[in-house]
């Protein structure tokens, strides 16, 4: 028999605030992101006062946002949400590129969990799929994930 000991999160926690970072930008889509997000975090006995939802522009601000947020210790988790669509310029890759490095670089600074919930796709209809059709809620399981970090985060901080 193993004496190995596992640790891993789980969705059932006391108690915890949660920050969403929303953008702005492609709302038609990151409005069913938020939904999904909304729904998960209620679902697993989250309360909407414990849930602050803070909009920002466009994918290319989340960083930002999220740094103040993770800065302001009134978080316990942090989910970003938001959509990029490739065009026909590099833009794309910009914006997703510093979206997913400054989101990362926030995290690991901060010691907080911070959930990616950033679609990055190729067009509108790979959008549509991930916000709550065939593809499932990408901002239902960025609430989830950010659920299971924070339980993780403090079993290991124990």
């Amino acid at each position: 028999m193993s004496s190995i000991k596992t640790i891993e999160g789980s969705y059932t926690l006391g108690s915890a605030n949660y920050g969403i970072a929303v953008s702005r930008y492609n709302s038609f889509i990151v409005e069913r992101l938020l939904d999904g997000a909304l729904e998960a975090l209620r679902k697993h006995g989250v309360e909407d006062k414990e849930i602050s939802i803070v909009k920002v522009p466009g994918a290319f601000e989340l960083p930002l946002a999220v740094k103040a947020m993770a800065e302001s210790t009134n978080y316990d988790a942090i989910i970003a949400l938001g959509t990029v669509i490739r065009g026909g310029t590099a833009h794309f890759e910009y914006v997703s590129g510093e979206c997913v490095k400054g989101l990362s670089q926030v995290g690991l600074s901060q010691g907080l969990p911070v959930s990616f919930g950033v679609l990055t796709v190729d067009s509108i209809e790979q959008a549509i799929e991930r916000a709550g059709t065939k593809a499932g809620n990408k901002g239902e399981e960025a609430a989830l994930t950010a659920i299971e970090m924070l339980s993780l985060m403090r079993q290991l901080q124990n």
